[in-house]
């Protein structure tokens, strides 16, 4: 892609998820967006994705959109303390169960290029009284923090909209302290997408065009600096990954994954 084509799938992301902010119309990673859903449904499709009934109900109304591929907490084991780092926060779902686990002597931040969803986020922190949580606008290319400050990553079904995972990467590996951790859900593919699946905005914003080889992620993991690479399909996904584009057979292509890596 060119850096037109990279410019215009950052805008269209850019409006979708802004859009599922106002909740108004538009589609993101999976039904949720599609139109406007009420709570509880989101709430619904997180437990199918691995949340657990605590989980989805001690965050702010409105936090949780619907929107994951997987449940970057469980893999995570946040301690007390930590600094932790959300990609692509959106109204703060993660971040806020996140700053549960690190406590008031631990910090969270998200980051999200959506204006829409920074301001959601921030409203929703102020609504829970969440004080070690922050979120910053940018791009999860270039992030908007200081090197080697974090001790986890976390994201949700982000990473596959970045048109540049190679960058995401190696910022991530800078902004990450020695021994620091991803702890990353995310769609890969599991054979080549048809190339009008790839060329289809629609399915981009939906998380499913954009999607890497799990071998190319380890590649661009290892490329970035990054050790004890661990990546784990979860085939069991593509029954709701069949309900993001029905009709459409993506399950055959791709699933989601849970990602691990280290910073040595």
């Amino acid at each position: 892609m060119n850096t037109l084509n990279h410019d215009e799938i950052r805008q269209t992301v850019r409006e979708t998820y802004g859009a599922v902010a106002r909740a108004e119309s538009g589609c993101g990673c999976g039904p949720a967006s599609c139109t406007p859903t009420e709570l509880p449904a989101a709430d619904i499709l997180s437990r199918g994705i691995g949340y657990s009934e605590d989980e989805v109900s001690a965050v702010p109304e409105g936090a949780n959109l619907g929107l994951g591929c997987g449940n970057p907490q469980a893999i995570a084991a946040l301690k007390p303390g930590e600094t932790v780092l959300d990609l692509g926060s959106g109204a703060g779902f993660d971040c806020f169960l996140a700053a549960r686990q690190v406590g008031e002597s631990g910090h969270v931040i998200g980051v999200d290029m959506t204006p829409d969803m920074v301001s959601k986020a921030r409203a929703n922190a102020a609504k829970g009284g969440y004080a070690n949580t922050e979120f910053r606008f940018g791009e999860i290319e270039h992030l908007p923090v200081a090197d080697a400050t974090v001790d986890v990553i976390i994201s949700n079904c982000v990473i596959n909209l970045s048109p540049n995972k190679g960058q995401v990467f190696r910022d991530a590996f800078r902004v990450l302290k020695r021994g620091g951790r991803l702890a990353i859900s995310d769609i890969v593919t599991t054979a080549p997408l048809p190339e009008e699946a790839r060329r289809d905005l629609a399915l981009y914003t939906g998380c499913i065009a954009g999607a890497a080889a799990a071998e190319e992620i380890e590649q661009m993991l290892a490329a970035a600096g990054f050790t004890d690479i661990r990546i784990e399909a979860k085939d069991a996904s593509r029954e709701f990954i069949r309900q993001w584009a029905p009709g459409r057979g993506v399950e055959d292509y791709v699933c989601s994954a849970s990602i691990e890596a280290i910073k040595p």
